[in-house]
C-alpha cells in the first residue's frame, strides 16, 4: 500500500485556518477553488502509478503569475534531475556570459616573416567552441595561405589553456566514456555535423563487396586520428558494435552489416584531434609545417594570422537545449569560470552557476557538473519551479525560454526531446519544458498554459523506479496541467495514460544516435 501524501489539498486546508482581528474569534477554514481541489486529486491518482511504489516521486506546480502553489509531493525533496540540471546551466551562462557570447579560434605567430616562411612557432588557440567542425578548420587553414606562408620552420602548437586539463567531469561513470554524450571537455576540440557534439567523429559501417566479406569503414569527418580495428563482415542483418577500447583512440567494429550503419563515438584528447584536422588543412591548403605538433600557451607579443568567431550563444542555446547536448553545458560552466574568476575550471563555473541559481528561487541545491550527467547532482521541484518563476523577469528571457523544447512540435530544433511526446493533446506546442533521463530517472520542468489562459510552472522528477522509464506519467501530469481551470473540473480519463509517450528510449531521445526520435 502506498504511504499516505500530504498533497497540496491537505495544506491548502491547514494554512486557512485563519485568525479574524487579533486573534479571538477564528475564521472558517478556506477551501481551494474547485479546479485547483480537483487538480491535487488527479495528481494523486496519476502518481498511484505502480511503477513508483518503491520510487521516488517529487513534482510541484505553480502559478506563474502570482507564484501560488497549486500542487506539491515532496517538493523539497533533494533529487537527482538528470538533465534538468541544464536549466540551471544555461540560465546561468545568458546571465553570466550575455546572450551576445561568442567563441573563438585563433591561429597567431610567433616568429619572424621571410617572404612565404615564417621562422618560429604556428599557434592554434581555442577557447572552447562545440561548433568547429572540420570546415572550420579548413577556412582557418585556407586563411593562413592567404596570408602569404607556406612554410612554419617551428611547430604547430594547440594552445587549450583557456580551459583547465581535467577532461572528464566529477563522477562520470567510466563505461560512459567510449559515448558521444560523453565527451572529453577542452578548450580546443571539434564536431562531426551541425548537432555540434563536441569531440567525436562518426564512424559509418557499411557492406563490403559480397557476403561474409570486411564491411567497409569510414568517418565524418576524415581522419587519421582514430585507429580502426575492423572485425565486422557483411552479412544478412546489421547487428554492428562500433566502441572505442576504454583509454584508447582505438575503435574496435564487430559484427555484421547488410546495410548502412552510423554510431558517434568520443576522441580521447579532443585537443590532439582538433589540431590533427588542423594541420591536415594546412597542408591540404599548401602550408608546410616542419615542426612537431606540441602543446603549449600562446606567447604574448605574438601575431593574429586568422580568426573565427561562433554564432552567439543566443543562437546555441537551441542545439544545447532543444537536443540537451551535455558538452555545451560542461564547455558553458567552464566558459563561466573563466569570465567570473578568471578560472576555466568546472569548481570555479559551478560555483558561479551555483550562487545565480540561490539568488533567483532554488536556495537548496548540488551541482556536480552542468550537465545532469553527474548522479550526484542534486534538484528539489519546489527550487526549480522558484527558477523557473524568476527567470520570468530576466531581460533574456523570451530567448531562453525560446531554447526549451516543445511537446509534440515534429521539427527536431523545435521540439527537440520532446518532440515525439504529447502529439494531439491540449499539451502539444504549450508546453515548453526540459526533458531529463538516465537509467531509473526521468525528469520534466518548464512551462504550460492552463484552459483559462493562466500559466504555470511545473516540475516532476522521478528516480529509482525498476524498469521503463513512465514518462508517461510526467505527459499525464503535463497534459492534466494545460486543461487545468480554476472553475472547471477536467476528466482525468480523458487522455489514456500508456499512450501519452509511447516509443520513448530510457535516455535523452536526441542521445539515442542514429535513431533520431
Amino acid at each position: 500500500m502506498r504511504p499516505a501524501r500530504r498533497t497540496t489539498l491537505s495544506i491548502l486546508l491547514t494554512a486557512g485556518l485563519l485568525w479574524a482581528g487579533h486573534g479571538a474569534t477564528p475564521a472558517v477554514a478556506l477551501e481551494p477553488a474547485p479546479g485547483v481541489a480537483d487538480l491535487v486529486a488527479d495528481i494523486d491518482q496519476i502518481l498511484a502509478d505502480a511503477r513508483l511504489t518503491p520510487a521516488r516521486a517529487g513534482v510541484a506546480v505553480r502559478s506563474a503569475t502570482s507564484g501560488e502553489r497549486l500542487y506539491t509531493q515532496d517538493g523539497g525533496k533533494i533529487l537527482t534531475p538528470a538533465s534538468n540540471a541544464k536549466l540551471v546551466t544555461s540560465a546561468a551562462a545568458a546571465e553570466h556570459l550575455g546572450l551576445d557570447f561568442r567563441f573563438t579560434t585563433s591561429v597567431l605567430s610567433a616568429g619572424r616573416r621571410a617572404g612565404s616562411a615564417l621562422t618560429g612557432d604556428l599557434y592554434l588557440r581555442g577557447t572552447g567552441d562545440p561548433t568547429m567542425l572540420a570546415a572550420d578548420y579548413d577556412a582557418l587553414a585556407a586563411r593562413v595561405a592567404a596570408a602569404g606562408i607556406r612554410t612554419v620552420t617551428g611547430r604547430l602548437v594547440a594552445d587549450d589553456t583557456w580551459f583547465d586539463a581535467v577532461r572528464l567531469g566529477t563522477d562520470w561513470s567510466w563505461d560512459d566514456e567510449p559515448y558521444y554524450y560523453a565527451g572529453q571537455i577542452s578548450a580546443l576540440t571539434a564536431s562531426p555535423d551541425t548537432d555540434y557534439d563536441a569531440g567525436s567523429v562518426i564512424v559509418s559501417v557499411a557492406p563490403g563487396d559480397a557476403a561474409g566479406r570486411p564491411a567497409k569503414v569510414s568517418t565524418t569527418p576524415e581522419t587519421g586520428y582514430l585507429k580502426i580495428d575492423n572485425r565486422a563482415v557483411t552479412g544478412t542483418t546489421t547487428d554492428v558494435l562500433v566502441e572505442r577500447r576504454h583509454g584508447t583512440n582505438t575503435v574496435l567494429i564487430t559484427g555484421t552489416v547488410a546495410d548502412g550503419y552510423d554510431e558517434w563515438v568520443t576522441v580521447d584528447d579532443p585537443t590532439g584531434y582538433a589540431a590533427s584536422l588542423f594541420r591536415t588543412a594546412l597542408s591540404r591548403h599548401g602550408v608546410r609545417v616542419l615542426g612537431r605538433t606540441a602543446r603549449g600557451a600562446t606567447p604574448s607579443g605574438a601575431a593574429a594570422v586568422a580568426e573565427r568567431r561562433s554564432m552567439p550563444l543566443s543562437e546555441l542555446l537551441v542545439p544545447f537545449m532543444k537536443l540537451s547536448n551535455n558538452m555545451h553545458a560542461e564547455i558553458l560552466v567552464k566558459s563561466i569560470g573563466r569570465k567570473v574568476s578568471g578560472a576555466g575550471t568546472w569548481s570555479a563555473g559551478l560555483a558561479a552557476v551555483t550562487s545565480f541559481a540561490q539568488a533567483n528561487g532554488m536556495p537548496t541545491l548540488r551541482m556536480r557538473d552542468g550537465s545532469g550527467l553527474s548522479r550526484v547532482d542534486g534538484l528539489t521541484p519546489d527550487g526549480v519551479t522558484g527558477l523557473l518563476l524568476a527567470l520570468r523577469s530576466k531581460p533574456w528571457f523570451p530567448t531562453w525560454y525560446g531554447s526549451l523544447p516543445v511537446a509534440g512540435a515534429a521539427d527536431r530544433l523545435i521540439g527537440g526531446t520532446l518532440r515525439s511526446r504529447m502529439r494531439g493533446t491540449p499539451a502539444a506546442g504549450n508546453v515548453h519544458a526540459k526533458t531529463g533521463s538516465m537509467t531509473g530517472v526521468t525528469s520534466l520542468s518548464g512551462y504550460v498554459t492552463g484552459a483559462d489562459g493562466e500559466p504555470l510552472v511545473f516540475s516532476i522528477m522521478l528516480n529509482q523506479y525498476l524498469s521503463g522509464a513512465p514518462k508517461d506519467i510526467e505527459d499525464k501530469i503535463a497534459i492534466r496541467l494545460a486543461r487545468f481551470s480554476r472553475t472547471a473540473p477536467a476528466e482525468i480519463s480523458a487522455v489514456p495514460l500508456r499512450e501519452t509517450a509511447s516509443n520513448v528510449p530510457e535516455l535523452e531521445c536526441s542521445w539515442s544516435k542514429p535513431v533520431r526520435c
